[in-house]
C-alpha cells in the first residue's frame, strides 16, 4: 500500500508525533454519490505527487510559503475499520499523540469523537461543513454527528464554518444547543481574516478537534463531494 508522504515506517506510535488512520469505509452514507471510501488511498498517492517536482533525474522538493509539517514525525498507521478504530484513536490520544483521520464518509467523525471524549472528557469542536450534521430525528448516520456525538462537544465552545444548507431541525438544535455558525456569506461579509480570529478565539484550549467534509468548499474547487452544494468556500479560504 502507498504510504501518506514523508510518512515513518514500521515504527511504534512513541516515536510519532501525528498519526494517520485510513478508514475506507461509506456504509453510513445516504448518499447518491459513492466514492469516499476510496479517500484515504487516493489522497495518499495525491499526497506523493504534489510535492516535489522532477527534472534532469532530480527530484526538488516543493517549500510551502506558509506553514510546514517538516518538523513532526507522521505515522501512516494504514486503513482500519471503524471496529477498530475507537481503540486506535483512545490509545494515540492517551499517549498524548495527534491523530489525523481520512474517511469514508463523516459519521466516522462520530467515533472519533466519542472515542477522544472518552479519554479527554466533553471537547471543543470546529466542523467545517456545508451540512450542520445535527439532524435528531434520525440517527446514526452521516447527517447526525453533532446529535450522535453529544456526550462529547462542549457545543458552546464549538463552530459550524462554511454551513449552508441545513434542514430546519438542524438550525434549532444548533440555536438550542448554543453552536455559533458562520456562513460562506460570513467570509465574503467579514473578510477572511477576522473569520480566523473568530476561530482562533473558539479554539482557546487545549480540547479542540478539527473536523473537515470537503463539502464546505464551493463546488467550483471540489468537485467530486457526495453531496455538492454551491456558494461555498474557496480552496483559500479553507
Amino acid at each position: 500500500m502507498v504510504r501518506f508522504y514523508r510518512s515513518i515506517r514500521d515504527s511504534p506510535v512513541s516515536e510519532a508525533d501525528i498519526i494517520l488512520i485510513g478508514v475506507p469505509d461509506e456504509s453510513k452514507s445516504l448518499a447518491k454519490r459513492k466514492g469516499t471510501n476510496r479517500a484515504p488511498d487516493i489522497i495518499r498517492l495525491a499526497s506523493n505527487d504534489s510535492e516535489f517536482f522532477e527534472r534532469e533525474e532530480k527530484t526538488i522538493p516543493v517549500l510551502p510559503m506558509r506553514g510546514s509539517f517538516d518538523d513532526k514525525r507522521i505515522l501512516d498507521a494504514g486503513n482500519v475499520t471503524r471496529e477498530q478504530l475507537p481503540q486506535m484513536i483512545a490509545d494515540i490520544v492517551s499517549a498524548k499523540k495527534i491523530p489525523i483521520i481520512i474517511g469514508g464518509d463523516h459519521s466516522i467523525t462520530t467515533i472519533a469523537l466519542r472515542a477522544i471524549g472518552g479519554v479527554l472528557g466533553k471537547i471543543g469542536l470546529l466542523y467545517f461543513d456545508a451540512h450542520p450534521d445535527f439532524v435528531s430525528s434520525m440517527k446514526n448516520y452521516y447527517g447526525s454527528v453533532l446529535t450522535d456525538s453529544a456526550q462529547s462537544i462542549e457545543y458552546k465552545k464549538s463552530m459550524l464554518i462554511g454551513t449552508r444548507a441545513a434542514e430546519p431541525e438542524e438550525l434549532e438544535n444548533a440555536q438550542n444547543a448554543g453552536l455559533e455558525i458562520v456562513s460562506p456569506l460570513d467570509f465574503v461579509e467579514l473578510g477572511v481574516l477576522k473569520i480566523a480570529d473568530k476561530v482562533v478565539a473558539k479554539a482557546t484550549g487545549p480540547k479542540k478537534y478539527i473536523s473537515i467534509d470537503l463539502d464546505c468548499i464551493d463546488p467550483a474547487f471540489a468537485p467530486g463531494v457526495s453531496l455538492p452544494s454551491a456558494g461555498g468556500l474557496s480552496s483559500i479560504d479553507l
